[in-house]
């Protein structure tokens, strides 16, 4: 296998648990699993300050790409991580995101986080990654709660949150972002 082939290979291999439910596909979007490839499309996205603006923006390639494979390499120990979302009509790379407890500040606890290229902010993407990741955690991983945050002036994804039946927790000061959460069994009941 020469080093082509291999970049488009999945950095780990899903757990059994997990791998049934690889890749996922919404109407729109194809939900799969990080690959080598896939860092400079997401630093194109991770690199960007405006567009990161709520987040964690990457100041450069290699630290987009340590944290990404950070990321990536919780599915074998949790047996979830986030994923990479691609357009489907376009087979294009347009963001990250789903299921994680963040290995760079790991106390808040399971929660799901995302990000998008601008040009598919407003399209409702965002939701429809929430919601295949609701779907995921609590039908598939039988998780009990699932945690988000958000800082307060981030509008957009406080609406994405609110759509999902996310409930306010408060504000973490530490964070500086508001807290939220979803309960499976308030889940069943948003439409």
């Amino acid at each position: 296998m020469d080093a082509s082939e291999d970049r488009d290979k999945p950095i780990h291999t899903a757990s059994k648990r997990h791998m049934h439910a690889l890749p996922l596909e919404t109407p729109h979007l194809t939900l799969r699993a990080f690959r080598d490839k896939d860092v400079d499309p997401l630093f194109a996205i991770q690199g960007d300050r405006e567009a990161m603006q709520y987040t964690h923006a990457a100041l450069s390639r290699q630290e987009c790409e340590q944290r990404l494979r950070t990321f990536a390499a919780m599915e074998s120990t949790l047996g979830f991580a986030p994923w990479t979302v691609v357009l489907r009509t376009e087979g294009q790379v347009i963001g990250w995101g789903g299921l994680s407890i963040d290995p760079f500040d790991p106390g808040w606890g399971i929660e799901v986080s995302y990000y998008f290229h601008p040009a598919y902010w407003g399209r409702g993407y965002a939701t429809e990654l929430v919601r295949a990741t609701l779907q995921h955690g609590f039908s598939t991983l039988s998780l009990q709660a699932i945690g988000a945050f958000a800082r307060p002036q981030n509008v957009a994804s406080i609406r994405v949150l609110e759509k999902c039946g996310f409930t306010l927790l408060g504000y973490e000061p530490r964070l500086e972002r508001n807290r939220y959460e979803i309960q499976r069994s308030a889940w069943r009941g948003v439409a």
